[in-house]
């Protein structure tokens, strides 16, 4: 499952693990809309596959829940503390922009 996590969070340049009943995962998927980025979101909850992939990504961020899960530039950047926090510092955007997720 671990090869699996790593080929879809390389897919595009922001890529979001979510459920779809989980509102901090609408809110940093907002975010990132917001901030013009066109990002893969991938609910678990609606793959065969979904729990096992959330256990991987428990594993990978240390904790649980494992939802929302971001990676920018294939890395794991964290859940919507870190992103917030981030953002909060100035620092997504210059990330995003190292990534290729947005170009202003």
């Amino acid at each position: 499952m671990a090869e699996r996590v790593s080929r879809l969070s390389t897919e595009k340049a922001v890529v979001i693990f979510t459920t779809s009943q989980c509102p901090m995962c609408h809110t940093v998927s907002s975010l990132f809309s917001e901030l013009g980025v066109c990002a893969a979101v991938h609910e678990l909850d609606k793959d065969p596959r979904g729990r096992e992939m959330e256990r991987e990504l428990t594993r990978r961020l240390g904790r649980a829940p494992a939802v929302p899960a971001v990676f920018v530039g294939g890395n794991l950047i964290g859940s919507t503390d870190r992103v917030m926090s981030l953002h909060l510092a100035g620092k997504l955007v210059p990330l995003l922009k190292g990534a290729g997720a947005i170009w202003l």
